[in-house]
């Protein structure tokens, strides 16, 4: 037993060790200690990774700084960063967070000693030539902050940010020749979604001084992106290319593969700082986000801010839990407010996606874009309503705006333009969880009218006049039938609860008549959901094993028994449909258990994290751990949620169990380790399961907090013994959310048996 508690000492200690290392810039104390930013960014053993990046952002904010490892970056290296690689290309300001497909990468610098030489034609035109090799051990990052140095040169690079700018830090070796690459030829590789450079532009105003922009078009459709570039010592002179030809000391230079070095002479003592302003707007707005963002060259100050404003966000929830559950949880936090992004200037602009210039509706702080919301909807906007209120009024406003101009609500938008990526209407749940919980800020009338209209106008994978004549998607019209059917049956679902809510009744009554539509793909005599073709015939064979990916087979990114468990809106009559509790229990008995069957069909590439046929890498599975508590098994809820906390999570670069998909991975751990998860993400109702953390202090704003206690003797008490709800004795499985942003306490008593807490069919999850 003394060896045992040594040796856990002794782990805990390097662990703690680790993260004090890898975080250098924290103060020790501080919540964004705990933060990790290199959890997520590499795959191991052929698993998935998070597809995270660790460089330099606040919370969501315009820019990510961050190293780039791929001259082209691919789906494998969706955020530019793989930490597997051992080579740096540059430092771009532009980042997705750990979505499946790559994109951004904008406005890429990289320093170099190389002594270039006038006409030097080779060292631009060639991608190896000036990136540069990088140790771990020579890199470190913390919120708001990144460092590494570039070994090839001896060269020490340090980002920070603010909203809209980026800010390095460039230390040569003392004497060598200082120059820095700019790269507007940097991309996401060429041959994915016909990405090109339209046109860019780099222009020399005075010795300090670069401007410029790039038209660039690709997963979203003709970005904008222009950029206003101080350095803080004169330019000597330089060399751009575009494509093979070279321009010698040309003040300006517009071509579709600009690539330009900029000579700064012999590095002296002090290090060559760069101030880079965007917008999406226009170059003035690029100058005024950056004159308004970084005001002098105080570098060590603008990383203290960033780290300031993250501690800000972090200290909304604080918990006491061990050293590794810390990292993992705040890391989580972290992740899930790096993006939405916001896409105006400090002025207000902002390119609307008709491509027009507009202005930040009045009462609105900014517009925000990187709307990834097959995945968010489910955990990250929710959690967003408890924890950012005035941040979710303006994520829905800003959808509220590209409906104003395009006509129906945002799938997947990107940049403020719209790439119709994934299936369903999910800017719905988002929208209607919002207006329901009573977030101010919000017009409902308004917001009705464009979730009501998004329902009803037919859209790429969204055929409403296809649903509404056959009462569901037949296979052979619109593919993807059967995971669509089920999504917008429950979108549809959202809907008529916000026109109940307004008093819309015709309205409640045929779009609660739609939500229904999902039972017409039930199969009796399999018990899966299956798909039909415009006859009513049964699509055969039928394999609930084979998966689907994101076009041409009735499922989306998973199988039948994956999606088997998507009706959050009726789960009740889910149980009955399947033969009540017993038989519920046994489908949900055999779907963490049954193997795969590898001659079933090609798994996708999103299908990882696998507890059986749960897989907790990508989203469909997300809820299914907490629908044992809706047939009376809450004991069986509690083993599983555990299980997914304790063992697809880690403080490895290959921490996630999938993408993290814009902090829907973060999202869950961060519910599930307090201890509760919406089911259904715009009923107000979470669904309790099994809290890992010992404490949790919930800021929920007016100076109220809610506090969940989970005291335990050992890590095996996972099974919930009783419960009390400000302080009074509570057998729901589920609370609302309304016992949460009111204030409270929550006090769990656990242990290492399952018991009778929550059992009763009283006790189960409602809807409201």
């Amino acid at each position: 037993m003394i060896l045992k508690r040594v040796r856990n000492i002794l782990c805990l200690a390097v662990v703690l060790f680790q993260t004090i290392a890898m975080n250098s810039q924290s103060s020790v104390g501080k919540l964004t200690s705990y933060v990790n930013p290199f959890i997520g960014t590499g795959a191991v053993d052929k698993s998935l990774s998070g597809n995270n990046f660790p460089g330099a952002v606040v919370p969501f904010g315009m820019i990510q700084l961050s190293p780039d490892t791929r001259h082209a970056p691919d789906w494998a290296q969706a955020s530019g960063y793989d930490y597997n690689d051992k080579v740096i290309v540059g430092f771009s300001h532009t980042h997705l967070s750990g979505t499946g497909v790559a994109e951004f990468f904008d406005v890429l610098l990289m320093p170099t000693t190389q002594n270039l030489g006038t006409g030097d034609k080779n060292y631009l035109s060639t991608d190896h030539l000036y990136e540069s090799e990088f140790s771990h051990k020579q890199e470190s990052a913390s919120p708001g902050y990144y460092q590494v140095d570039l070994l090839k040169d001896n060269i020490k690079a340090e980002l920070t940010a603010t909203e809209r700018a980026g800010f390095h830090r460039y230390a040569f070796p003392l004497g060598a020749q200082a120059n820095v690459i700019i790269d507007l030829d940097h991309s996401l590789n060429k041959g994915s979604w016909s990405t090109r450079i339209i046109n860019s532009q780099i222009r020399q105003i005075d010795e300090y001084t670069l401007l410029g922009y790039r038209l660039i078009t690709g997963w979203a459709k003709l970005r904008k992106v222009y950029f206003y570039i101080r350095f803080s010592k004169p330019i000597k002179g330089n060399d751009t290319f575009d494509g093979n030809r070279l321009y010698t000391d040309n003040k300006i230079v517009n071509g579709s593969g600009l690539r330009s070095v900029f000579n700064f002479g012999q590095q002296d003592s002090v290090p060559l700082l760069a101030k880079v302003g965007l917008s999406g707007v226009s170059i003035e707005n690029a100058r005024q986000n950056l004159d308004a963002e970084i005001k002098d060259w105080d570098f060590d100050y603008v990383v203290q801010q960033a780290g300031e404003k993250w501690e800000k966000e972090l200290q909304k929830i604080q918990v006491e839990a061990t050293e590794l559950q810390k990292e993992i949880f705040y890391t989580a936090l972290y992740h899930t407010h790096i993006q939405p992004n916001i896409v105006s200037d400090v002025n207000g602009d902002y390119t609307a996606i008709d491509y027009t210039k507009a202005h930040v509706s009045d009462g609105q702080r900014a517009q925000y874009s990187t709307f990834s919301l097959w995945d968010t909807y489910r955990a990250a906007h929710p959690l967003y309503t408890i924890l950012q209120p005035e941040g979710t009024a303006d994520f829905v406003n800003s959808m509220l705006g590209q409906y104003k101009v395009y006509g129906y609500l945002p799938i997947w938008q990107l940049w403020g333009q719209e790439n119709y990526c994934m299936i369903g209407n999910h800017a719905i749940p988002v929208i209607v969880d919002a207006v329901l919980k009573g977030v101010p800020g919000i017009n409902a009338e308004a917001a009705y009218k464009a979730v009501k209209e998004s329902s009803l106008i037919s859209h790429p994978n969204s055929l409403f006049d296809v649903w509404e004549k056959y009462g569901y998607m037949p296979e052979n019209i619109q593919t993807q039938s059967v995971s669509i059917s089920l999504e917008i049956a429950y979108d549809d679902w959202c809907v008529a609860q916000l026109a109940k809510r307004l008093g819309k009744n015709d309205d409640y009554k045929h779009f609660m008549k739609r939500a229904l539509f999902y039972k017409n793909l039930y199969n009796q005599e399999t018990s899966f959901f299956q798909s039909k073709d415009d006859k009513g015939n049964w699509l055969t064979p039928f394999d609930p094993f084979k998966y689907g990916s994101n076009g041409g087979y009735p499922f989306t990114e998973g199988n039948a028994w994956q999606y088997f468990w998507y009706v959050p809106h009726d789960m009740s009559t889910l149980v009955e449909m399947v033969g009540g509790d017993k038989a519920f229990v046994k489908k949900l008995d055999d779907f963490f258990t049954l193997g795969h069957d590898e001659n079933s069909g090609e798994l996708n590439d999103n299908a990882s994290g696998f507890i059986g046929q749960y897989a907790h890498g990508n989203e469909p599975s997300h809820h299914v751990s907490y629908l044992y508590n809706y047939a009376g098994e809450p004991a069986k809820t509690q083993f599983y949620v555990n299980k997914i906390l304790t063992e697809l999570y880690d403080t490895t670069s290959a921490g996630y169990a999938g993408n993290d998909d814009c902090g829907e991975m973060s999202a869950w751990y961060v519910f599930s380790a307090l201890g509760f998860y919406p089911v259904n993400p715009a009923n107000g109702v979470y669904v309790i399961g099994s809290p890992l953390v010992t404490k949790a202090v919930i800021d929920v704003g007016r100076d109220k907090t809610f506090i969940i206690y989970t005291p335990r003797k050992s890590e095996d008490q996972i099974y919930i013994q009783s419960v009390k709800l400000n302080g009074k004795p509570y057998q729901n499985t589920f609370i609302r959310h309304s016992d949460i942003v009111n204030g409270g306490t929550l006090d769990f008593v656990m242990g290492n048996k399952p018991s009778k807490w929550g059992a009763e069919p009283k006790n189960r999850p409602v809807d409201f």
